[in-house]
Order: structure tokens, then sequence, then C-alpha cells
């Protein structure tokens, strides 16, 4: 790799970055507080203890069970190139308070962006009304900490200049378009973001958190004058600058377009029943999207996921371990607390093909007799947190990849996937592969363009026949959306062998 002149800061700025880096890692409790016009305030904003408690008194006066406090300030960086040329540059700076209140199944959610005591104390009103009910409270002392930090970084990226970023997007691209002439358009985009939060609750619990995020995509099309195909690739998480020191931008435009030159010219696949190996890492997205929504809490407690009711019983494969786990180092569905206050866990949710639990936010796992599994997230200050996905993989078999290959005689290599969608009610996918290949004779052979898999989530695991030991999560780049909210996440698997699959495509 050759040196760019985005490693190259002075000793000023490296200071200040380095300084803003310790800060945002959640170092000690003092570096979330600051003096401000003489009272102890948290994060820098004008919001002190004894606001906060008269904030969650408010809240509970119309007879509320439960209160609570989110507090957020953010800033981001968003830059994007196409056609040679850095298209825009933006920073953005938001920040306010969302006030939530819960009497039984109520509840009552507003939110401020005016940190004025008169105006938080309003939006406080609000919420109690929305949720008002026969509740008491008897106000406790705040047990204040600061999270500690699962994700140490070096270099705060929130806090670089503009220019390092450009000059990423602008490496990734040239190294793109030096792979193949054919290659004839490519997009990229780095994004990042640095957040402070603080969740107060009528429990007592009073949390500070300071966390990063990065992420860094391109996407590129080749053509050969008869066909088009595209190829995609990034990757980031809770990390620092130095992550993409070997996470270099040109092997990540190198990457995405020699997937998208290397299926141009593809056969079509043919429509069937047939054997499919996944690749480790981002076909994880599968996993996410056809099992991971519906061991969600909620959809349980309502009855409309499949898996409703099944805890102890066998609902996949017994080669199928799959776990969500928050606190892996610097992934991108890690956090350092919930959005919550609960800790960080690593949860097993189906154990050699038995369902042993679901992913649980505080209200779901109330309703449902159980305890939270710190899986309550939101996507902002102005959403109320539901149960939802962190890192979520499948654990690794005992075979190797190159076993799992050589096993078909005749399939699809799917390596690649694309968008896909899944109906948490019956369980039933549809998802694009973006880049596949043939495998015959236990070798895999040519490019197929148009596959796509469909089938239901249960039933895909109950045909998974191997799993390699090489499990690994994506690099980086995952969002889920669910309900209007939008949270990073991380998906992985090993690679495995499915039987019988689905695969659609326009030969029959």
């Amino acid at each position: 790799m050759k040196p760019m002149n985005f490693w190259k800061l002075d000793r000023r700025e490296f200071l200040h970055t380095m300084a803003a880096a310790g800060a945002l890692a959640g170092v000690g409790p003092g570096a979330a507080r600051v003096a401000l016009a003489g009272n102890v305030t948290f994060g820098g904003l004008p919001l002190d203890e004894e606001l906060i408690t008269k904030l969650l008194s408010k809240a509970m006066s119309r007879g509320g069970e439960f209160a609570e406090v989110f507090v957020e300030d953010g800033i981001g960086t968003n830059v994007s190139l196409d056609e040679d040329k850095i298209r825009s540059a933006t920073v953005g700076h938001s920040r306010g308070v969302g006030i939530r209140v819960i009497s039984g199944i109520k509840v009552g959610y507003a939110y401020s962006d005016d940190f004025s005591p008169a105006a938080l104390l309003r939006t406080a009103d609000a919420a109690a009304m929305i949720a008002a009910g026969k509740g008491s409270w008897k106000p406790r002392p705040l047990d204040a900490r600061m999270a500690a930090s699962l994700s140490p970084i070096k270099i705060n990226i929130a806090q670089t200049p503009v220019k390092s970023k450009v000059d990423i997007l602008n490496a990734m691209n040239a190294a793109a378009r030096g792979v193949d002439k054919r290659v004839i358009q490519v997009m990229g985009r780095f994004i990042d973001t640095a957040k402070y939060k603080l969740i107060a609750n009528t429990d007592g619990l009073l949390v500070e958190d300071h966390d990063v995020m990065a992420r860094l995509s391109a996407y590129v099309i080749a053509s050969d004058g008869e066909d088009r195909r595209t190829g995609f690739y990034g990757g980031g998480g809770r990390v620092g600058l130095e992550f993409y020191r070997d996470f270099d931008p040109e092997m990540v435009g190198r990457v995405a377009a020699t997937s998208a030159v290397a299926t141009l010219g593809a056969a079509e696949v043919e429509a069937g029943e047939q054997t499919v190996v996944l690749a480790s890492g981002w076909s994880g997205i599968l996993l996410h999207e056809a099992i991971g929504h519906g061991l969600e809490a909620d959809f349980n407690r309502k009855g409309t996921s499949l898996y409703t009711g099944r805890i102890g019983q066998t609902v996949a494969s017994e080669h199928c371990t799959v776990i969500d786990d928050a606190t892996i180092p610097n992934g991108r569905g890690s956090f350092n607390v919930d959005d919550e206050g609960g800790r960080p866990q690593r949860k097993v949710l189906i154990e050699k093909g038995v369902l042993r639990g679901y992913m649980a936010d505080r209200l779901n796992a109330k309703l449902m007799g159980t305890e939270s599994t710190g899986s309550g997230r939101r996507e902002s200050f102005r959403h109320f947190p539901m149960p939802r996905m962190s890192n979520t993989f499948l654990a690794p078999g005992p075979h190797t990849k190159e076993d799992v290959i050589a096993s078909v005689d005749k399939g699809i290599y799917c390596k690649m996937f694309g968008g896909g969608q899944v109906d948490i009610a019956n369980g039933q996918f549809v998802f694009e592969v973006s880049e596949a290949y043939k495998i015959e004779g236990g070798k895999v052979t040519a490019p197929l363009k148009g596959v796509t898999l469909v089938g239901i989530g249960p039933k895909a695991l109950e045909q998974v026949t191997m799993v390699a030991n090489d499990a690994e999560l994506d690099p980086g780049i995952g969002t889920c959306g669910k309900n209007g909210q939008s949270v990073p996440v991380g998906v992985g698997l090993p690679h495995l062998r499915i039987d019988n699959m689905t695969v659609g495509g326009s030969k029959a």
C-alpha cells in the first residue's frame, strides 16, 4: 500500500485528535463531565442530576409505572464520491432528549431538541399524559456511572479533518478503476459519527456513554458492452482511523471492482431445488433477516413469529448454533450499554438446533415475565427503544471450507448477497445473490447471474447439513431497518451447505 497523505497530521492536529479519542473511548468517569457555569453537567450539556430528577418526577406525575430520560448529542460526517469527483461533504450536529413513560402495556414517548428546563418539563408531561395510569413512585437517588468502553480507539475519526475522508475515497476510487478497463462507474461513501448519550430512569440508573462509528463503502459497475454487473464492498465499525491502515481503501476498491468484473458474461441460473453453499461473513445477512428477526421478543410476545412458544423445541439442524453478541470489540453491532442503559450480552439463541431464548428489551421482557437481554435499541433520541439484534452469527462447525465445497457434486456457491425481504409472520424470505458461481464436481467454476434464494427461515436451518470452521463477521457494513428505525448491526456465518434450497432464476 502506498503512503497516503490522510495519515499526515501535524502535531497540533494529532494531539487534538488523540485527546478527543481518549474521551470518546470512555477512559474514566471524569471523561464525560465538564464544568459549565459553575455547575456539574453531563457531556457538556446543560443538564444536571437535579434537573434529571425533576424530569423523572414530572414523567411519573400522572401514575406511570416507569419513566426514563434518554439524552443524546452527536456529530457526524458524510462524504460521497461519484464519477471521479467528491459530490458532497457534510457535517451534521444533532442533539436532544427523549422521555418515555410506561404504564402496563401503554407507552408514552415525547422528545425535544430544546434543552431549556421549561421545554423539557413540558416534554416529560406530554409522555406522562399518554401513559397515564394508577401507579405511584417515590424518588430514589441516581447511581451515576460511566459505561466501560468495549471498543477502544486510537484516532477518533469524527475529530479528523474532512480532507482525510476525501483522500480515503479518492484512493478507493483509483484502485477500483485500476482493476479493469471494463469498470465504468465507481461510487463511494465514508460516514462517521461520534455520540454521547445519557440514560436515567426511575430505578435509580444514571449511565453515560461515548461511542464512535465509521463505515467506508464502494459500489462499482462494470460493463463489457453487452452485460452490466455490479460489485459492492466496504467495512468499518466502532473503530478509529487506524482501522483503515489494514482495511485500506485501495483494497476495498479492488474487491468491489473484482466482484463486478468477475460475473460479466455469467450464465443464467437454472431454477429449482439445488444444493447451495453460502460463503462466510456477509452471507450472514440471510441468517439475520430470515431467522434473527423472528427471535426478537416483541414479535413473540404478540404471537406473530414462527418461533412463538417454541423455547426448548428443535427449530433447526443440529449443526446450527445461533448467537447474538453485543460484546465483540469494535464490532459494528456492538455497544457499551444498550439504549435503555442495560449491559451488553452474549446470547445463545439456538443451541445445536434447539431454541433457547429471545432477544428482549425492558418492556417486552416484563410483559413476558422474563429479563431484558440488553437488546433495547433505538435510532436516536427521537425514537423509543425496541428489541433489536447486535452482531448475529452462526457458530463454527467441524469442517473446512474446502470440505464443504468438495461435498457438492452439483450446486451453487453464493459468495455475495444483495437485497432481500422476509415476512416475520410466516418466515418466508427472498434474497438476491449478487455474486454466485456453479459448483461442479466439488469445485467452484463458472459465474451465474439472476440467482435468488427462496424459502422459509426455520426450514432453511433444518436443511443445513455441513458447517465449516471459518466463522467470521462481515467487515462492518450492515444496517438493519425495523418499524421505521435503522441501527447498525453485524452479521456472520462460516461456510455452510444447505440442501434442497429453492433457487429462483429465469431458466426453468
